[in-house]
């Protein structure tokens, strides 16, 4: 088990989306926090609120911060130690512009809205993606979506996420759908 007990650090109302769901890619780390000690598992959560939820270059989900845009989205919500929330962090890239962690509102079935934190798109390219997406969102990132995923020991070493990112913007072919 995890150092701390789980109940005397502080916690972090994360809501995942895409490859950190159950069943995804990302998972594998959610459990073993859960293993830890250092993340719960809450609850299926939608948000309160309509966003852009979109896929990217390599199949990755983005959610946009575009609020009032796209769909009010399904994912999960995580209660996650201050330990765990530097992991995620760095699998979301927060320090290196990859992805920003904010707050948004979500709620589950027949509950009380709730104020969390989620992982956005970083404002450098979020827009853009969505304007790449033809404006066209997802209300959850499924197995079809994940189907096009690919793992980042897999993607091409030669270009940073950033880069990536900026090659997809670039390219004239629109989105996956």
């Amino acid at each position: 088990m995890g150092g701390d007990s789980f109940g005397q650090s502080k916690r972090h109302l994360i809501f995942t989306y895409g490859t950190l769901k159950r069943g995804f890619p990302n998972h594998g780390l959610m459990q073993s926090l859960i293993d830890q000690n250092d993340a719960v598992f809450l609850g299926t959560h939608l948000t309160l609120h309509s966003y852009p939820l979109v896929c990217g270059p390599n199949g990755i989900p983005f959610l946009i911060n575009l609020p009032g845009s796209g769909h009010r989205v399904k994912g999960e919500l995580y209660s996650v130690s201050t330990r765990g929330l530097g992991r995620l962090d760095e699998l979301e890239g927060t320090a290196l512009g990859h992805y920003e962690r904010l707050p948004i509102q979500t709620q589950a079935e027949a509950e009380a809205e709730a104020e969390v934190e989620a992982y956005y798109a970083h404002c450098s390219f979020g827009e853009e993606l969505w304007e790449k997406n033809g404006r066209e969102g997802l209300s959850e990132y499924t197995e079809r979506e994940a189907s096009g995923f690919v793992r980042r020991e897999d993607r091409p070493k030669d270009r940073s996420f950033v880069d990536e990112v900026r090659f997809f913007l670039s390219s004239s072919s629109s989105a996956p759908k």
